[in-house]
């Protein structure tokens, strides 16, 4: 995994209630459940759906879609959009409940208001209307493998201390783009019994002799490893990039605010990465025209139903 990544969730807008909302009977069918009545969206407002299951919660103020980040505590603790003709009838065996709160996984379509702040719920599923493959990450080593393979030739330098020490000498360099681990196959003992397996396999799969530090610079990346042999031994791997860190985290701290932001970071390709509640591609156009194409990749967690 990489070594540096800032990420800013922005926090849910919380909406005070206005007076009563009517509770809409609901008709369960084979784990879907279709509100009978329109909800109160204008009818230009196009109809939205989550991708895959969303945790929906209500902690007696209302039921609440959570897009971001969920707390893993128990009860857990989010926030998001308003649910409008919200109904938890039909689904007792797809939610839990303790110390006041209510909450589930469930897909739902509707109609999103983001001035209000309000999802207008038309169907109610706990199973996926439609699932969505996750991003897959390449953390491969992109240099090429040396002769005899990837080796480390001189144990000089190459315990878990000079590894850090070498992340840190990195992160120091004024072109410094970013860094991640890769790792060689190699066997993996089991421990010994009454041993912490899980931490012995992390310790196994992290050993500094089967690393590959992986840097990337945006200036001479002769320069950089020549720096870096003087903290580490190991197997190592300078690349280039287009943009610094510094130059990612400038664009992160202008985005924070943006409106119907869930979070922002710089992501593992050299760029940002932005979570909004919903983006029609307007947002994701204008901002390739303000920073690049690529440089931003916006994702929705509201889409086209």
């Amino acid at each position: 995994m990489r070594t540096k990544r800032e990420v800013y969730e922005r926090p849910a807008r919380r909406v005070s209630r206005v007076g009563g909302v009517a509770i809409v009977s609901a008709l369960l069918l084979s784990g879907c459940a279709t509100v009978s009545e329109e909800p109160a969206a204008q009818p230009s407002d196009p109809l939205l759906r989550t991708v895959g299951l969303a945790t929906v919660l209500d902690d007696g103020d209302g039921a609440e879609l959570c897009l971001g980040g969920v707390a893993e505590s128990y009860p857990p603790q989010c926030g998001g959009p308003r649910l409008i003709g919200w109904a938890w009838e039909g689904f007792e065996e797809s939610f839990e409940e303790a110390n006041g709160v209510r909450w589930g996984l469930f897909a739902v379509e509707g109609h999103y208001d983001a001035d209000a702040n309000t999802f207008d719920v038309t169907t109610i599923s706990d199973i996926p209307l439609e699932s969505r493959p996750a991003p897959q990450t390449d953390f491969s080593t992109p240099c090429a493998e040396p002769d005899g393979g990837w080796r480390v030739n001189d144990t000089s330098a190459v315990t878990m201390e000079d590894r850090e020490e070498a992340f840190a000498v990195a992160a120091t360099l004024d072109d410094y783009a970013g860094a991640w681990v890769d790792t060689v196959p190699h066997e993996i003992p089991s421990p010994p019994p009454g041993d912490d397996s899980s931490l012995a396999y992390e310790e196994a799969m992290n050993d500094p002799l089967f690393t590959i530090i992986n840097v990337q610079v945006t200036g001479d990346p002769e320069v950089a490893e020549a720096r870096l042999r003087e903290v580490w031994s190991g197997m190592l791997c300078v690349t280039t990039a287009e943009r610094t860190e510094a130059e990612l985290l400038d664009i992160v701290h202008e985005l924070i605010d943006t409106d119907g932001s869930l979070g922002v970071g710089t992501g593992a390709n050299n760029n940002v990465e932005l979570s909004v509640i919903y983006d029609d591609g307007t947002l994701q156009r204008e901002l390739d025209e303000k920073y690049g194409e690529g440089v931003v990749i916006v994702s929705s967690a509201l889409v086209a139903a």
